[in-house]
């Protein structure tokens, strides 16, 4: 049985909205990033609910915030950088609630690309995410005169990318994932947003977790 909720946290630097679903017997925590929030993006995407509907059916606790500036969540744009704070206060507040469980990160574009940098934080402090899922990964020169630096992430990192992308081309993902030896699943034909092709996104990460790392 899950529950879900809707709460207001304290972040760094003024209050955050979460969307919290829990599960009994929970086998990890999962927390899950949303795309650019200038550029519309928030907790209620479709693929950033598709990503928590698929950890909640594996058993996960999941949490959906959203970041600042968005929805009840207060604070300022920050590219990235207090974006990242704030969600390392969110695991710490599933943490203190839900007990020290596997941390799972996953994200959707500039959310995918926030999860490496929430990643490095983890790995830093010698609390590393057991895994990381990351589609349509803001990576290089994006679309908006947007540019990305995304962290080195672990090996076994599921990395799924549109042919399609009008937003991240996928030469940029790939030439952030080659110097890793990262390998990237390609969904032929989806572009950014992955329009009718949300259902293959959760059958790539439920049949990854046949085998979970």
């Amino acid at each position: 049985m899950s529950r879900h909720e809707r709460i207001l946290i304290d972040g760094p630097t003024g209050r955050i909205e979460v969307f919290v679903e829990a599960v009994d017997g929970a086998r990890g925590i999962a927390l899950i990033s949303h795309p650019h929030p200038l550029f519309g993006g928030s907790a209620d995407n479709k693929v950033v609910t598709t990503l928590a509907r698929t950890f909640r059916d594996l058993g996960y606790v999941t949490l959906r915030p959203n970041f600042r500036g968005v929805g009840g969540s207060e604070g300022d744009h920050d590219h990235g950088a207090q974006e990242t704070d704030d969600q390392l206060a969110v695991l710490a507040y599933a943490r203190q609630r839900f007990g020290d469980l596997p941390v799972f990160l996953a994200g959707f574009s500039f959310g995918a690309y926030v999860s490496t940098r929430v990643a490095k934080s983890l790995a830093d402090a010698g609390r590393p995410a057991t895994r990381l899922v990351l589609v349509g990964t803001a990576a290089g020169f994006v679309e908006g005169a947007r540019s990305y630096r995304s962290e080195a992430v672990a090996a076994d990192t599921i990395v799924i990318h549109g042919s399609a992308d009008e937003t991240v081309p996928l030469a940029n993902v790939l030439a952030w994932a080659e110097p890793l030896d990262l390998p990237v699943t390609v969904i032929p034909g989806a572009d950014h947003f992955f329009h009718r092709r949300l259902h293959i996104i959760r059958d790539i990460i439920s049949r990854a977790w046949r085998h979970p790392a």
